[in-house]
């Protein structure tokens, strides 16, 4: 039985890929029974679409994966706190464990902001494990945005 740090090394890789053709690097993956059932990575630029975060579409492949929108005794794995688009698919879809790396301070909603993840007064929440892979999650993210503030800065020379 692998570990929560075990998997987030999957999510941070998924992260890399979107890094890698220029999108904010976030990744998630969603494992049930032990097994990874769905694999993404941020797509917004990719796609034009406001909801192709990374966690969203792992919703929507794992779904596709097991055949039913209740993601019951799934774990979603993701390098950045969710957001509240994407915290609110996650209770929808019935996924009861979240594990994030990075914490959100402008747009947390798995305890940041605000903990749409844990909300008594919604049917459904989720367990959240915050801070695997930290470091090396808020890393890729701060390193991400120094890179695009500097060509910024030298295209407005």
């Amino acid at each position: 039985m692998a570990n929560d740090e075990y998997y987030m090394k999957l999510a941070i890789e998924e992260a890399k890929k979107a890094q890698n053709i220029g999108e904010v690097p976030i990744g998630a993956i969603i494992v049930k029974d032990d097994e990874v059932i769905a694999r993404s990575h941020n797509l917004r630029e990719t796609a034009q679409l406001p909801t192709a975060h990374a966690e969203h579409i792992a919703i929507e492949r794992a779904s596709n994966t097991i055949g039913s929108w209740r993601l019951e005794g799934c774990t979603l794995y993701v390098t950045l706190e969710p957001c509240v688009m994407c915290a609110g698919a996650i209770v929808m879809s019935r996924i009861p464990k979240v594990v994030y790396g990075a914490s959100d301070p402008k747009g947390g909603c798995g305890g940041s902001l605000m903990n749409l993840l844990v909300e008594s007064r919604f049917n459904h929440r989720a367990e959240v494990v915050s801070g695997v892979c930290e470091q090396e999650c808020g890393d890729l993210l701060r390193n991400f945005f120094r890179e695009l503030r500097l060509k910024k800065s030298k295209t407005n020379k």
